[in-house]
């Protein structure tokens, strides 16, 4: 399930706008999550509309996580270039292993 963070920033994002602390805030006093203040130029959004953000706020969860995870196993950009220098065609080829062993939805 995906966060009222994500989804809530697919929102914005599909507003044409980026995701600004000085304008929404959200909490969780027990209950769950949901959405404390809100000043944007446009509608808070309703449930329904948050709702409906579920599946691509899912992709782009497990999206991030594979970013991560590729990061981590590229290494410092630094190696990266030495290992370029060095042999090109066997970087190539470690970085399309890590790609199709962490692929993106």
């Amino acid at each position: 399930m995906a966060s009222l963070k994500t989804k809530t920033k697919l929102y914005i994002e599909a507003n044409s706008k980026t995701w600004d602390n000085t304008k929404v805030s959200l909490q969780n006093d027990g209950l769950g999550d949901y959405i404390k203040t809100w000043t944007y130029s446009f509608a808070k959004p309703s449930d329904s509309q948050i709702a409906s953000y579920e599946t691509a706020g899912n992709i782009e969860e497990s999206n991030n996580a594979v970013k991560s995870t590729r990061r981590k196993l590229y290494g410092n950009i630094g190696d990266q270039l030495d290992e370029i220098y060095k042999n090109i065609d066997a970087w190539k080829a470690r970085i399309k292993k890590i790609k199709d062993d962490n692929p993106k939805e």
